[in-house]
């Protein structure tokens, strides 16, 4: 079987690429590796910003029903210290230029502005390898192939279409988070419901931050980060969800409750997320009929730009290749030099996440602020 364009990842990067190139006219056909849309869990907010994620959104053609998904409030947010004391506070006057929208409510949105069929579920790759001029075979772990004159890997953290243009590998940042949810928490969690307020909380030590969001209907979702080596976390029994929990929260002792009952009055078990990055900067030399986009391409520690650049890319490369029709090649250099040029350096976003972990984490989140 042979398409014009194969996505692999029907991530926010792959499916805003495949959007952009329906509204021109270029059919796409988009491979991911889990069986339907609601397999897993699809993350928690997104802050969704005027400078790059919002411009994809805008190629897309799907800004007024975006606009529809936007949580009113939650760009709203607070710095407390570990006595749950309030440091700083910035209410959501609705000029923050960075709407709060559910992640599994944007990719669906994505997904539903596609033709029938666009994308392929439970097609988890094996192999990626060229076939000379241009071309690549794509092949499944259900035994079934394709053949493409353009690949796009919007694949994520573990691209297996990265390594035909690069030997980078993602290595360990040095932290994880572990996430937790409350649902209900008006109710059933007043006191973390009042410490996180309408928006984000962040709480911060050295080597440790508690940061929670308040998602639609009255979900408080938790990420605590922690810096420590894998070891560490691997010697922890994720199976055993009180125990994780205890082990966890035991990293919060003496923190005010409110704030670590965001660990132990979790109404799911503690899961653990690995941190990674690729090397900032990184390039790769040009290889016909083929890019990366998102993750795939430039992975780095979570700083609020990740699922905006990854959409960006996407509308980017879609718009590139509606400019050069007939000229892949033109088009993928002039989305990869823009591309590079953007990630070259770290965002604003990496600033504040450093600042979670300097020598006085809560007020130089503070002073960042002001």
């Amino acid at each position: 079987m042979s398409t014009p364009v194969t996505i692999i990842g029907a991530g926010l990067a792959g499916l805003t690429l495949a959007r952009v190139l329906h509204r021109h006219g270029f059919p796409a056909a988009v491979y991911e590796a889990e069986p339907s849309p609601t397999a897993r869990a699809q993350g928690g907010m997104l802050d969704i910003h005027d400078y790059n994620g919002q411009l994809a959104v805008e190629a897309t053609g799907l800004m007024d029903e975006f606009r529809g998904l936007a949580l009113e409030g939650r760009q709203a947010m607070r710095i407390l210290d570990q006595n749950a004391a309030v440091l700083f506070e910035k209410a959501d006057d609705g000029t923050g230029g960075r709407p709060e929208v559910q992640r599994g409510e944007l990719r669906r949105l994505l997904l539903d502005s596609l033709p029938p069929g666009t994308v392929r579920w439970g097609r988890k790759v094996s192999d990626v390898r060229g076939l000379g001029e241009s071309r690549h075979e794509v092949a499944f772990t259900d035994g079934t192939t394709t053949v493409t004159s353009l690949l796009v890997g919007a694949d994520g953290a573990w691209s297996r279409v990265r390594p035909l243009l690069s030997d980078a590998m993602p290595e360990y940042t040095g932290e994880s988070f572990v996430e937790t949810w409350l649902y209900d928490a008006d109710e059933r969690h007043p006191a973390a419901a009042k410490a996180v307020g309408g928006g984000s909380l962040t709480a911060t030590a050295e080597s440790r931050s508690i940061n929670a969001h308040r998602e639609r209907g009255a979900t408080l979702h938790t990420y605590v980060i922690l810096t420590k080596p894998q070891d560490w976390f691997a010697a922890i029994d994720f199976t055993d969800a009180a125990a994780a929990t205890a082990r966890i929260a035991g990293e919060f002792d003496g923190w005010a409750p409110e704030l670590t009952s965001l660990i132990t009055d979790g109404d799911t078990p503690p899961v653990l997320r690995p941190l990674f990055t690729l090397p900032i900067g990184r390039r790769w030399d040009r290889l016909p009929g083929v890019t990366l986009i998102g993750d795939a391409a430039h992975l780095a520690p979570p700083d609020g730009e990740g699922a905006n650049n990854a959409m960006l890319d996407g509308a980017e490369l879609g718009r590139a290749i509606a400019a050069h029709p007939g000229d892949v090649e033109a088009a993928l250099s002039e989305f990869e030099m823009a591309m590079f040029t953007r990630n070259a350096t770290p965002t604003d976003g990496s600033e504040f996440f450093l600042h979670l972990f300097g020598d006085n984490p809560p007020q130089e989140l503070v002073d960042l602020f002001f």
